[in-house]
C-alpha cells in the first residue's frame, strides 16, 4: 500500500464531489462515517454539490443519503442510471437480447461448479434467481429493492446492469467468460467478487461528465475519489483526483493525488482539508503531511 501524501491546500472553486462507495467513502464495515454529515452541510452552504458514485442501487444509494437528497445527483449502477431530484439525468438500457444471452451464460458457470449469481438490475428492482440465503444477504446490502423470481429470462425489459457476483475470484472465469459472452458490450471486474455488464461507453466516467455539464461544473471545479477499476474512467474528469491508499494500482497510476485509506477516514481527512476546516471531532487536517499531495506534476 502505498504512503498517503501530504493535504492539498483548500480548494477555493471547488463546486463538485464525486466519491465512490465501497472500499473508498465508506469505513472497513461498510457504514458512512459520521463525520460526513457536518462536512455535506458545509458543502451546501457554499454551494458545492456532493455525488455518491457507486455500482449500488438508486433506492440504496437514496436511502443512505436521505437526510441530505435535496439537490444531490446521484450515480447509481455504476454510471447506467444518473438521478437529481427525482429526474433523470441519464440513463441507458440493455437490449434484452444481450440480457438473455449473460442469464443462460451464468447457468451455465453455475452447472460447471462456479459459486456465481446474477442481479438483473432495473431502474427500480432487482431481480435475482438465485434463493439461497447467502446470496440473497449478499446481494440485499446493495440491492434493497430486490425480488427473487423462477425464471429470469421473464424480466429482460428495461434492464440497466447486469451484475454477476462470484463468491470466488471474479477474474478466474467470471469475468473472461462474460466478455466472450458480452463481447459487445461493457464487461467490468467491478470489485474483485463483482463483474458488471453495462452499455458501450456508459460508466461512471461519463456519469459524471453528465452530472458536470448538468450543473454546468468544470473539471477544475471537481474532486472524486475511488479506490477500483470502475472508477478508473472517472479520474481524468477532476483536476482534484484521489486513489485512496487502499486502491488498485492503475487506480492510484490515474490520479494526481493519493489519500489515507478508507479504513483511516481518507475521504473524510482530504474533503476537510479542500474544504479548509477542521475535520469534524478531530483537530485540523491543513498542513498535515500524512495526507494527500499531488502525486506527479
Amino acid at each position: 500500500m502505498p504512503n498517503p501524501t501530504p493535504l492539498p491546500v483548500p480548494a477555493d472553486d471547488l463546486r463538485l464531489v464525486v466519491s465512490d462507495m465501497d472500499g473508498t467513502l465508506l469505513d472497513g464495515d461498510g457504514n458512512i462515517p459520521s463525520q460526513l454529515w457536518p462536512l455535506l452541510d458545509t458543502m451546501k452552504d457554499r454551494g458545492i454539490a456532493f455525488v455518491p458514485a457507486s455500482g449500488r442501487q438508486f433506492t440504496t444509494l437514496s436511502t443512505m443519503f436521505q437526510s441530505h437528497l435535496q439537490g444531490m445527483p446521484i450515480i447509481a449502477e455504476n454510471g447506467t442510471y444518473v438521478v437529481r431530484d427525482g429526474v433523470d439525468i441519464s440513463s441507458s438500457v440493455i437490449d434484452s437480447e444481450l440480457a438473455r444471452r449473460v442469464i443462460v451464460g451464468v447457468r451455465h458457470l453455475r452447472d460447471d461448479g462456479h459459486n456465481v449469481g446474477l442481479v438483473v438490475a432495473t431502474k427500480s428492482i432487482a431481480y435475482l434467481e438465485r434463493a439461497d440465503d447467502p446470496f440473497v444477504s449478499h446481494v440485499s446490502t446493495y440491492y434493497h429493492s430486490h425480488t427473487v423470481v423462477d425464471d429470469l429470462t421473464e424480466h429482460t425489459d428495461d434492464v440497466i446492469k447486469l451484475s454477476i457476483y462470484d463468491f470466488g475470484e471474479a477474474s478466474n472465469a467470471t469475468y473472461p467468460d462474460m466478455q466472450r459472452v458480452a463481447a459487445e458490450h461493457q464487461v467490468i471486474l467491478a470489485t474483485p467478487n463483482w463483474v458488471d455488464i453495462m452499455n458501450p461507453g456508459v460508466n461512471k466516467g461519463s456519469a459524471v461528465a453528465a452530472v458536470q455539464r448538468d450543473l454546468g461544473v468544470t473539471s477544475d471545479q471537481t474532486a472524486i475519489f475511488g479506490d477500483f477499476l470502475n472508477d478508473l474512467e472517472m479520474m481524468p474528469l477532476a483536476a482534484w483526483s484521489f486513489a485512496m491508499a487502499n486502491g488498485h494500482p492503475d487506480i492510484i497510476e490515474a490520479a494526481n493525488y493519493v489519500a489515507p485509506p478508507n479504513t483511516d477516514n481518507g475521504v473524510i481527512t482530504v474533503l476537510a482539508a479542500l474544504l479548509g476546516v477542521d475535520v469534524p471531532g478531530g483537530h485540523s487536517q491543513a498542513n498535515d503531511s500524512s495526507a494527500a499531495r499531488r502525486q506527479r506534476s
